[in-house]
């Protein structure tokens, strides 16, 4: 039986999921969070074989959440659920220590197989992502370090300064010297041209 932990902020996300995993014979929801900062405690607490965490919730998400968790449970398969482009965010969440990630928009057989691959020790890389993997021109956010991708991705999301500093758990003046790199890596001139950016890459 393969044990799961479904992270997501939304409750019709996690229903679904569960309703999807609830028609198996070979796997059970375990246990469901809300918050990242939920998952891993309950990570901390119980042991699962598969995590699905969406990239975006309140509090530890994204990267960091991925490298949280692995350090807690080395042994634990992570399958990421997102809504962002794949080409764009899968490298850095296998990177960061996933065996996977899926677009939201996925049927239910390819998440059941993705998900059953992946505790047998496998991993999903999505044909967008590898395309993207191997292409000779790497888009510029590329060059931008995991944290800078983190901020990049809740400027994008509309936070302010103060409230990415206490997501990430960072100083203001920390988050606004990385926008700044971000800026200046992107050859970007105000956060509005950066959300311009970001759509145009498909990072939202």
């Amino acid at each position: 039986m393969i044990r799961v932990l479904i992270a997501d902020d939304h409750k019709i996300v996690r229903d679904g999921l569960r309703r999807i995993l609830a028609a198996t014979t070979d796997v059970q929801v375990a246990a469901e969070a809300a918050t990242g900062d939920e998952a891993l405690a309950l990570v901390k607490a119980q042991d699962f074989d598969v995590a699905m965490i969406d990239m975006s919730m309140p509090g530890l998400s994204g990267l960091d959440l991925i490298k949280r968790l692995k350090i807690e449970r080395p042994k634990l398969r992570i399958l990421v659920l997102s809504m962002h482009g794949e080409q764009q965010y899968a490298a850095r969440v296998l990177k960061a220590g996933a065996a996977g990630y899926l677009n939201k928009d996925s049927a239910a057989e390819l998440l059941l197989s993705t998900l059953r691959k992946i505790a047998a020790g496998g991993v999903h890389i999505p044909e967008a992502a590898a395309a993207g993997l191997v292409a000779s021109e790497k888009p510029a956010h590329e060059s931008l370090s995991d944290r800078e991708f983190e901020v990049l991705r809740l400027l994008v999301e509309g936070l302010g300064p103060t409230e990415i500093a206490e997501r990430l758990h960072l100083s203001v003046k920390t988050v606004s010297t990385h926008k700044t790199r971000i800026l200046e890596k992107l050859n970007l001139g105000s956060t509005a041209e950066l959300v311009r950016y970001a759509l145009e890459q498909k990072l939202v």
